[in-house]
This record gives structure tokens, sequence and C-alpha cells, in this order.
């Protein structure tokens, strides 16, 4: 007897970073320090150097980049990549803010929608928030100073500030589980390497249209010195509109492992990775909804309303602790 075809609707976007148990415990702890460190010398920058025009401007960054990372694209050969968008926040924001802004993502991601273990949190912080945000700096100005304020100077700096923190982050985690005993880095490094040498044509591609964008409406948020505000109530509206937006898409993202997943499923250690120890929105779908399209859609927009929250609350208790200081 035929049957008709059953619909089955997309699957929850999948998780995307480094989970417990591809980590040995004593590298995770090494990491845990070093971004513990990185980010205590980042909340003193911060509380100096941050401008009016950057506190809403975190909140809208933090909440976009979280609604964007789940959105994974399809690269090639069953695999998939996602926004990493260290580029973007560094470029806007500076590097020492940038870092907060991915640490904010980052964290949320792993304490509320078990995307990475918590052991591990550290080292995708530092992969992430630190050589990402690191790499797209070095990479973004050294390129500005060649374009000697010429536009092309952005859109150039920016495709390759882009490419390059998707790939140097890869290596970096290649060389931590090589150093956890994972994957020897005879294996663990090109395969990794290879793989986001291709996602990071995407992060670069994401990055110029997003510049392209900005570059065209709001021109001024590339100045770094801008003493002007950055739009106040539209900027917050426009962000979380677009954070709102890209949730609502995120169904339609790539159900292919992501590069990550990919490698450990090549080269033989998947099996290596442990349950999350609870589980609050586990996959990026709300629980307690039926419907699994709608359920990924709220848990993002609740994830993207909770990082805004965090990013926003940093930004403006640096910049009152900032305020109160000079007084």
């Amino acid at each position: 007897m035929l049957t008709s075809p059953v619909f089955v609707p997309p699957a929850a976007p999948q998780p995307m970073h480094i989970p417990d148990g591809f980590l040995s415990v004593a590298v995770s702890i090494v990491f845990w320090v070093v971004s513990l460190i990185v980010l205590g010398y980042a909340l003193k920058r911060v509380n100096r150097d941050l401008g009016e025009r950057q506190v809403p401007l975190m909140g809208v960054l933090a909440a976009c980049i979280f609604a964007g990372q789940m959105l994974n694209f399809s690269v090639t050969g069953g695999t998939s990549g996602h926004l990493l968008g260290a580029a973007i926040a560094t470029i806007l924001l500076g590097p020492w803010a940038a870092i907060l802004v991915l640490t904010c993502v980052v964290g949320i991601q792993a304490l509320i929608f078990q995307d990475g273990g918590l052991l591990a949190l550290g080292a995708n912080i530092f992969n992430m928030g630190v050589i990402g945000v690191a790499v797209a700096y070095f990479v973004y100005r050294t390129i500005q100073r060649f374009a000697s304020g010429k536009s092309w100077g952005v859109f150039v700096g920016g495709f390759v500030a882009g490419w390059s923190s998707i790939f140097i982050a890869s290596l970096a985690c290649a060389l931590q589980l090589a150093l956890s005993g994972t994957s020897p880095a005879n294996v663990a490094v090109p395969a990794m390497g290879g793989i986001h040498a291709l996602i990071g044509i995407g992060e670069g591609l994401i990055t110029v249209g997003a510049l392209a964008f900005l570059y065209a409406t709001r021109r001024d948020l590339f100045q770094a010195g801008a003493a002007q505000p950055v739009g106040g109530a539209l900027v917050w509206i426009a962000g979380l509109v677009i954070a709102v937006a890209l949730a609502i898409v995120s169904p339609l993202a790539s159900q292919h492992p992501d590069g990550l997943e990919w490698v450990a499923e090549q080269k033989g250690f998947l099996d290596v990775m442990r349950d999350p120890l609870y589980t609050i929105i586990p996959d990026y779908a709300l629980p307690g909804v039926s419907n699994q399209n709608l359920a990924t859609i709220l848990a993002g927009i609740l994830g993207a309303v909770i990082v805004f929250g965090v990013a926003l609350a940093v930004a403006y208790v640096r910049r009152n602790r900032q305020q109160a200081a000079g007084q």
C-alpha cells in the first residue's frame, strides 16, 4: 500500500561549541584561568575606554550574534559552519568590549542552552572571545593602515578579519585537543584547519554584508572617537528586530554537523563527549512546546533577550563606575 510522504520539520540548530569530554581537566582549568585573567583586564579597559555610543551597541550586537550563531550554513561534504561574530564586534566596539560581548554570548549558550561544556567553557571563551577577537583586531587594523582611510579597507579588512578569526580559533581548538590527548596534533590541526578555512569564507561574507549595510546607513559607527550616542532607542529597536528575525528563521539552519563535530566523527573521538550536568533549554528548543519549529524560534528569541540584557547590564555597570570615578 502506498503512503503519502510525511513532512518532517527541520530539527533545532545543533550545539556548536567544545563539549565536556573533548578536553582534559588540566587543559580545561588552564584555559579557565587564562580566560578569567583576560576578562578581568577587559573589564578594566572597558571601564576606562567605554564611550556613551557603545553602551546600547554592546547589547544589540550580543543579541544579534547569539541569534546569528543559530543559523548554521552548509559548507561542503555534509558539514556546516556558523557565524562567530568576533570581527563585527571588534570593528564596531574595539577589542575589549568585543571580548565581553563574545563572553556573554558563549556563556549564556553554555549555561542555559547546554551548547558547550561547563568545564570547557573557559576554552570556548578563549577560542572565540579572546583568540577570535585578537586576530580580528590585528588583521583589520593592519589592513586599515594599508588602506589609509579608503573605503575598501573596511570591506577587505572585514572579510579577512572574519576569515582569520574563524581559522585561527579552529587551530587553537585543535591544539587544545592535542594537548588533551584527544587527537594528535598532526591529525587535529589539518582537519580543523582545512574545514574551517572553508567555514571562514562564510564568516567573511557575512561580516562584509553586515559592514556594508552599516557603512551605508550609519557610517559614524566606524569612527572610534565618535562622541554622539548611537541612535538611542532606534538602534535598540532595530537591533532587537534583526535578532528576532534571525531567531524566526533559525529552524532553517543546516542540520549537518558543524566543523568540530564533523572532525570528531571523522577522526573517531566523538564518543568521548560527556552529557551536560543539567539541562534547561537543550538543543535550542524550548521545553513544553510541541511544535519543534516554534520551540526553536521561542528559544532563540528568549536567548537573544537574555544575552541583550546581560551585555547591556555589563556595559551600564562599567559605564556608571567610570562616571563615578571621574567625579
